[in-house]
C-alpha cells in the first residue's frame, strides 16, 4: 500500500489535487473519500490509507481547490473551526459534485489496476455530498456519515439509481431531530437507501481523535460500510 498526491482534471475548470492511496495487490475497486470541512487533512488521508489496506484504490479529492488549494485543517482550535466554516459557507456544492464525478472518472480510466467499480464515502459536509453523489453521478455505491442538510435536498432522492447508505447520529448537534425525521421519512421507502441511526451519538462520532469519537459505534458503522462496499463494488 502506498499513498501519493496526484492531479485530477476537472474540465472545463482546470485540475485539482487529490490524495491517492493504492492497494498492495495493485488491483481492486475504487473509492472516492469525500472530505469534511477541514480539507484533505491527516484524518482523510488515514481513511484513504485504511481503504487501500482493504484492497481499494482510495482517492480523496481537494474539493476546496477553487477557494484555496491544499487546505489541511484540524478540529483542534477555534481559529481552524472558524476557517473551516468559512470555507464551507463559500463552497459551491454543484461544482463539488462535478469534481467528484471527475474523481470517479479518474479512478475508472486513469488507474490501470482499478476494476471499474467505484464507490464514494463522505463525512460531515462529505456526508451530504455522498448523498448528492448517489443522485447526480454514475457512482456504483455511496455512503454518507452524519451528513448535514440532506433534509434540504430530498427532492433529489428520486434520481438515486445506485445503492446509498447513510449513518445518522441521533444527537447530532448540526442535524436536529426534526431534520433527522425528514431524512428518515424521505428515504425510508426508497429501496436503494439503507439508513442506520446511532441514537446516543453526536456529530463526527467516527472521526478518530475527535471530541465525539466513539470507538464502538465507529467500528459498527465502518463494519457496515465495509460490508456494503463488498456487496456492491466486488
Amino acid at each position: 500500500m502506498s499513498g501519493q498526491d496526484v492531479r485530477v482534471k476537472s474540465s472545463p475548470d482546470g485540475e485539482f489535487g487529490a490524495y491517492l492511496a493504492s492497494p498492495a495487490a495493485g488491483r481492486g475497486p475504487g473509492v472516492v473519500v469525500i472530505q469534511e470541512i477541514f480539507g484533505v487533512n491527516k484524518v482523510m488521508r488515514q481513511i484513504a490509507d485504511d481503504f487501500a489496506a482493504r484492497g481499494y484504490f482510495a482517492l480523496a479529492p481537494d474539493l476546496f481547490w477553487r477557494l484555496e488549494p491544499g487546505v489541511q485543517l484540524t478540529d483542534r482550535s477555534d481559529a481552524e473551526w472558524k476557517r473551516a466554516f468559512d470555507l464551507m459557507g463559500r463552497f459551491n456544492q454543484d461544482a463539488g459534485i462535478k469534481d467528484i464525478q471527475s474523481s470517479i472518472n479518474y479512478l475508472r480510466h486513469s488507474i490501470a489496476g482499478c476494476t471499474g467499480k467505484v464507490g464514494a464515502v463522505g463525512y460531515c459536509l462529505g456526508g451530504l455530498l455522498a448523498y448528492l453523489t448517489a443522485a447526480r453521478t454514475d457512482c456504483d455505491a455511496s455512503v454518507g456519515y452524519y451528513g448535514v442538510n440532506i433534509q434540504d435536498k430530498l427532492g433529489e432522492a428520486a434520481k438515486i439509481r445506485k445503492p446509498l447508505m447513510l449513518h445518522i447520529a441521533g444527537k447530532d448537534e448540526f442535524v436536529p431531530p426534526d431534520a433527522q425525521k425528514k431524512i428518515i421519512d424521505g428515504l425510508k421507502n426508497n429501496p436503494l437507501a439503507t439508513l442506520h441511526s446511532y441514537p446516543e451519538m453526536n456529530h463526527a462520532f467516527a472521526r478518530q481523535g475527535g471530541d465525539h469519537y466513539d470507538k464502538a459505534c465507529a467500528d459498527l458503522a465502518n463494519g457496515r460500510t465495509a460490508t456494503f462496499f463488498r456487496q456492491h463494488l466486488s
